[in-house]
C-alpha cells in the first residue's frame, strides 16, 4: 500500500518508523505516515482491500485517535502511535487476549529504552485491561478492535499509544510521559523495541495456547495487586480486592464478605470511593 493512497493518511516529512530484524524475518511490514485520522482506522481500511495481516501501521501524529468505550486519545506529535493489524480466523475470545500480549510487549519494550533505576523508581506497571502507569499516571493505553471481513477471517488491530515527549494537559486522570519521567528516547527507539519483543510474546501466545504464560507475565508488573481497587461495571461501581486475572484474563475481584466476582471488561480505578468518580 502507497503512503499516499487513503484519505485517512498523509504522508509527510516526518519520522520514519524501523522494524527490527526480528520482526521482519518473522515477516512483519510497517507503514509510515505523518499525519493520520487513526491509525487503527487506517489499518481497518488496509485489511477490507485485502491486506492479509502482519503490517504495523505507524504515524506522527493522528487527528482522530481513539481510546476505550468512544473516548479520545489526544495524539499530538511527537508521541508514537501505532497500530498492529492482523488478519485470521481467530475468535472472539482468542483475539481479545491479544490485548494482554500487547500490555506485555510494551512493557517489556519500555524496560529496554529506559534505564533500570528509572524503571523502578517510577513504578511502571500495567493497568488492567489496557493501560501502562508510571507513578500512577497514565504512560500508555492500548486498544483492541477486531472487524470481520468475511464467514471466516477477521481483522484484528492492536493500537498502542505512548507518551513520548509529552502528555496531554487538562486530563481528569494524571497523564506523564517519557521526557517527563527522565527518559530521553524518540518514539522509533520505542516502536523498534516494541517491534521485537511481540515477536516472541505473540510466538508464546500461539492462537491462545501459550495464553497462561502471558498471563503469569502480565501478572508481575500488575498495578495494585492485592489492593483495594474499584470497578465500573455497566454503570455499577464495585469495589474489594484486585485478587487476580483469570485464565481468561478476566479481573478477579475479592468483596469484604469474600465473594468473589468475574469482571470480563469494565474500568478500574484506585484511590477512594470519593475520588475515583473524577477519573476517566
Amino acid at each position: 500500500m502507497g503512503g499516499n493512497s487513503s484519505p485517512f493518511a498523509v504522508l509527510i516529512s516526518g519520522m520514519v518508523f524501523h522494524l527490527s530484524s526480528h520482526a521482519v524475518n518473522a515477516g512483519y511490514r510497517v507503514e509510515s505516515f505523518g499525519r493520520v485520522e487513526s491509525t487503527s482506522v487506517l489499518a481497518a481500511e488496509i485489511a477490507k482491500n485485502g491486506d492479509r495481516g502482519k503490517v504495523w501501521v505507524v504515524a506522527d501524529e493522528q487527528t482522530a485517535g481513539r481510546a476505550r468505550r468512544g473516548r479520545v486519545w489526544v495524539s499530538r506529535p511527537g508521541n508514537l502511535y501505532a497500530t498492529l493489524l492482523l488478519v485470521d480466523d481467530f475468535n472472539p475470545g482468542q483475539a481479545a487476549t491479544l490485548g494482554f500480549v500487547a500490555g506485555v510487549s510494551l512493557i517489556e519494550a519500555l524496560g529496554r529504552v529506559m534505564p533500570e533505576v528509572v524503571l523502578t523508581a517510577q513504578a511502571v506497571k500495567l493497568k488492567w485491561p489496557n493501560d501502562v502507569l508510571a507513578d500512577g499516571a497514565k504512560l500508555a493505553g492500548i486498544l483492541l478492535e477486531l472487524v470481520p471481513l468475511d464467514s471466516r477471517y477477521n481483522a484484528i488491530m492492536i493500537g498502542i499509544g505512548v507518551n513520548v515527549t509529552g502528555s496531554p494537559a487538562g486530563l481528569p486522570y494524571p497523564a506523564t510521559s517519557l521526557r517527563q519521567i527522565g527518559v530521553d528516547c524518540s518514539p522509533a527507539d520505542v516502536f523498534e523495541a516494541l517491534s521485537h519483543i511481540w515477536v516472541d510474546n505473540c510466538r508464546v501466545w500461539d492462537r491462545g495456547i501459550g495464553l497462561d504464560t502471558i498471563r503469569g507475565k502480565w501478572l508481575q508488573h500488575a498495578a495494585n495487586l492485592g489492593q483495594n481497587v474499584h470497578v465500573t461495571i455497566d454503570g455499577d461501581m464495585v469495589s474489594g480486592i484486585f485478587e487476580t486475572i483469570d485464565h481468561n484474563c478476566h479481573f478477579i475481584l475479592r468483596k469484604d464478605d469474600g465473594q468473589k466476582i468475574t469482571i470480563p471488561t469494565g474500568d478500574v480505578y484506585f484511590g477512594t470511593v470519593a475520588s475515583v468518580h473524577t477519573q476517566s
